[in-house]
């Protein structure tokens, strides 16, 4: 099959959600398929990555957009309709370079990555089109705005939020829609019902996250990681901090909490205290998941599941995380990651991992257990691979 992948970021290095995604699928669907990308990058360094790329797509198509220019796409579009998320990117070299492209190939399906992207895609009618959202950007939205932050935050937020849902009835032009958990495609079809939603799942690399032996004797380490100019992770990391981490401390006065991740903004670097690391860029972050009692994920905000805490349990390592990452995964609480409600749960499921190295040891084979059978990339890129076949037959 001749498959397009339109992708609002270059999936390499693969060291964040979006890139990730694409990155893990395509390298196991090159085989048998002809793959091609078009996708942009922000930086013109990011270019040397194309080589890497060209191992596995037949073609690559990279668009430099600079940040200054996806910036200003985004401010003059204040008084417009179009969410932010969508003005950033774009981009008339895009909409050229994929126009040019349809003209002089055969395609059998395009995959378009994130709503961001539907704006080139939405009304090409004559391919077979599936829209990875990946998870219901609404709910992201909807969510954000309800956490208390500073005013200047909730008016924006509520403006995104009302431009966002009115962008995502684009779900209707297309074959099928994809979301990464029951959670999304349920508030998905709630806000635009008769929309064709199914699933597809994050997954997790077993080949980059090994299970090692973890040592579960230690009890002296909490992590969390990602990217650290992302919202979400910045609100949860000073949440944590600010809010639940002396409680801890106080039944553990000797535990650190590390918080490992590119771009680290200031907020986050004034966190840094004698007990509490901030890495910045770590080039390999399975290391740190070795390193770790406990993994992290307090956030307040956000849809979708969370990479982390599929790492983490690739690793073994036990995990404690808000309904942000865990509602996703459609698990009971403590297979691999124990469900907090609320800042009292969240301390409590904690302070019980670092009192009991069984209850450690439990959960986070238990974890594993579930991250090789269900959270594998293998079996999601063949699921990936139905839902391709599914819309072409419907052609």
């Amino acid at each position: 099959m001749k498959i397009l992948f339109l992708a609002n970021r270059i999936p390499y290095p693969p060291f964040r959600g979006d890139k990730l995604k694409i990155y893990n699928l395509t390298r196991r669907l090159q085989e048998g398929n002809e793959l091609y990308l078009i996708a942009f990058v922000e930086h013109q360094s990011e270019m040397q990555y194309k080589a890497e790329l060209d191992t596995i797509f037949q073609e690559v198509h990279l668009v430099y957009q600079p940040k200054w220019k996806s910036w200003f796409n985004a401010a003059i579009n204040f008084l417009g309709a179009q969410p932010f998320q969508l003005a950033y990117f774009r981009s008339t070299k895009m909409a050229n370079i994929l126009n040019s492209f349809l003209e002089s190939h055969e395609i059998d399906v395009i995959h378009t990555q994130h709503l961001r992207m539907s704006q080139y895609t939405s009304h090409i009618k004559s391919y077979p089109r599936i829209l990875d959202l990946p998870d219901a950007y609404s709910l992201y939205w909807k969510r954000r705005k309800e956490v208390k932050r500073p005013w200047y935050n909730r008016i924006f937020d509520s403006l995104e939020s009302g431009r966002v849902i009115e962008a995502e009835k684009v779900v209707y032009k297309y074959d099928l829609n994809l979301v990464c958990s029951v959670e999304d495609r349920d508030h998905l079809l709630e806000v635009h019902p008769g929309a064709q939603v199914d699933l597809l799942r994050n997954g997790v690399d077993l080949e980059t996250f090994t299970y090692n032996q973890h040592d579960y004797s230690r009890a002296q380490t909490l992590l969390f990681t990602g990217n650290m100019d992302y919202a979400p992770n910045v609100d949860g990391v000073v949440y944590f901090v600010e809010e639940l981490f002396h409680q801890i401390k106080s039944t553990y006065p000797n535990i650190r909490f590390v918080i490992a991740g590119q771009r680290p903004v200031k907020q986050v670097l004034d966190l840094a205290a004698d007990d509490v690391e901030i890495t910045g860029f770590v080039e390999d972050i399975s290391a740190m998941y070795e390193q770790a009692d406990v993994v992290i994920a307090p956030l307040r905000f956000g849809a979708g599941t969370q990479n982390k805490v599929l790492e983490a349990m690739a690793m073994g390592v036990p995990v404690v995380c808000t309904d942000i990452g865990f509602k996703g995964l459609e698990i009971e609480s403590g297979e691999g990651v124990f469900h907090a409600q609320n800042g009292e749960h969240f301390v409590h499921h904690v302070c019980a991992l670092l009192g009991s190295e069984e209850l450690r040891r439990k959960t986070g084979q238990k974890g594993l257990e579930l991250a090789r059978n269900k959270f594998s990339w293998d079996g999601i890129s063949r699921q990936l691979m139905a839902h391709f076949v599914s819309v072409t037959n419907l052609r």
